[in-house]
């Protein structure tokens, strides 16, 4: 089958319509590089103010994909890290969290350093109620490794629990 000439009367409608002019970005798209990066790792944390500071609430900070390297070996390590707070006055900006989590992209260090780094640089940020840090580290030599740090306010305790009556669940026979 033969194409035919797209007729005038049946153009695409403009939200449809193709760029006339597409220049190729050396990858291969159409957009230009940009002559800077938008964004680069950075070895700091920006804050914003809590907006509930008389509240504790938990915040919840998933990073599925770490990267740093073994400082023996120089091969990479990879972890996901899990990080729970309570803020005080402060939360961490999450786009500088990411950033600070690129930095340490081509750094050498052991697991428990790195976890202990992150945590030490969240408190000096923020100076949370409580902080939680678990990276679970894929493996390395058949071993996988998981380190957890904790830091708590001097004088700070968790409410207690609520406990809620069981709900029923009309779906469920009794």
């Amino acid at each position: 089958m033969i194409a035919s000439r797209p007729r005038p009367d049946r153009a695409l409608p403009p939200p449809f319509a193709m760029a006339k002019n597409a220049r190729r970005a050396p990858a291969g798209s159409t957009r230009k590089a940009p002559a800077t990066p938008p964004s680069a790792p950075q070895k700091h944390l920006d804050v914003f103010a809590n907006p509930a500071p008389g509240r504790d609430y938990v915040i919840e900070f998933l990073i599925p994909e770490f990267t740093c390297n073994c400082p023996l070996t120089g091969q990479p390590d990879f972890a996901q890290f899990t990080i729970d707070m309570v803020c005080d006055r402060l939360c961490i900006e999450l786009k500088s969290l990411k950033l600070y989590f690129w930095s340490f992209r081509d750094v050498g260090a052991f697991h428990e350093a790195v976890t202990n780094t992150i945590c030490d640089a969240i408190v000096a940020a923020t100076k949370p109620r409580f902080v939680r840090i678990a990276a679970r580290w894929n493996v390395r030599g058949g071993i996988y490794t998981n380190v957890v740090v904790e830091h708590r306010k001097k004088g700070w305790s968790p409410a207690p629990p609520v406990a809620l009556p069981a709900m029923a669940n009309p779906a469920m026979p009794s």
